[in-house]
């Protein structure tokens, strides 16, 4: 084949690449918009029905499926584009259609189930530091069980990260860099929990800080995952959860403890905003291969 016609070929390949990858995400707005709304007025409802249904409060928090719902309705709206966003995806880039990411190294996986333990740890360490006490949560004093709350935790946990991190992260991700998506997505996953935002300015904020620092520090963790990624992001939710049931009094929700508990969020996140960086600077400063070659073969 001449020349031209290759180089004919090779461009129509890249232009009809280049409008898939705008098709895929041209449509992210849109399918925020319902993911939100729906996922928002599934908790509205269920909290408004909770007095009628006689389910005790607690349970309902813990398996609140209104992320899920969401994921549900916008695949019911665009069923092509649901598959890859729960595989985790990567999005479309110019040129090239969306690809798989490659598997990373189990010790990521490890820290990031690690990291509860680490805020936890700042937390109770803050506490101390500050007030002199720790308000915690005696496992015989709940009102059920801690073996069926942690399974409630667990199922709840999942059901709410099928939305978060499965769907929303990686369709934010078709628009944004991971950090942007995984702060936006965090700000969403923190406003949704209106009960929190209604403890007082104060609480909201430490609660806001934590949400969006917890959604960074998945995301980044996430990234690169393509299996077991809900299973990964709910254990790590549910940790964090149990961990705050110890080391706060969530009888009695106190300003004090949730701004530590923020503020030990983001120190936790702080690694792996440096790690993130540190790939991003390998990456952007590591030759291309074609040019690489190239540049060889001229040698």
């Amino acid at each position: 084949m001449p020349d031209h016609k290759q180089d004919q070929t090779q461009a129509q390949v890249e232009v009809q690449a280049q409008v898939r990858g705008k098709a895929r995400r041209g449509g992210w707005a849109a399918q925020t918009g319902v993911f939100l709304a729906v996922a928002f007025v599934a908790a509205g409802t269920c909290g408004a029905l909770q007095p009628a249904t006689g389910i005790p409060p607690e349970v309902l928090q813990l398996t609140q499926f209104g992320p899920a719902l969401a994921v549900a309705a916008a695949a019911l709206l665009w069923p092509a584009r649901i598959r890859d966003r729960l595989a985790g995806t990567l999005p479309a880039r110019a040129g090239r259609p969306a690809e798989r990411a490659p598997r990373p190294p189990a010790t990521g996986r490890a820290a990031l189930l690690l990291t509860p333990a680490l805020i936890i740890a700042l937390s109770a360490g803050g506490l101390l530091l500050t007030s002199g006490t720790l308000p915690a949560t005696n496992p015989g004093a709940l009102a059920h069980p801690l073996a069926l709350l942690a399974a409630a935790q667990l199922l709840g946990a999942c059901a709410e990260e099928i939305g978060w991190r499965c769907y929303l992260q990686p369709l934010l991700r078709t628009r944004f860099g991971p950090v942007t998506a995984s702060a936006l997505v965090g700000t969403a996953w923190g406003l949704w929990h209106v009960p929190a935002l209604a403890q007082g300015p104060a609480y909201a904020a430490g609660f806001l800080t934590a949400t969006v620092a917890l959604s960074v520090i998945l995301g980044l963790a996430l990234e690169r995952v393509r299996s077991n990624r809900l299973l990964l992001a709910g254990a790590f939710h549910t940790l964090v959860n149990l961990g705050m049931l110890l080391v706060t009094d969530e009888t009695a929700p106190a300003a004090a403890p949730m701004l530590v508990f923020g503020a030990a969020c983001l120190a936790a996140a702080l690694p792996w905003l440096a790690r993130a960086r540190a790939r991003a600077r390998r990456t952007a400063t590591a030759p291309d291969r074609i040019t690489a070659a190239t540049a060889h073969d001229a040698r």
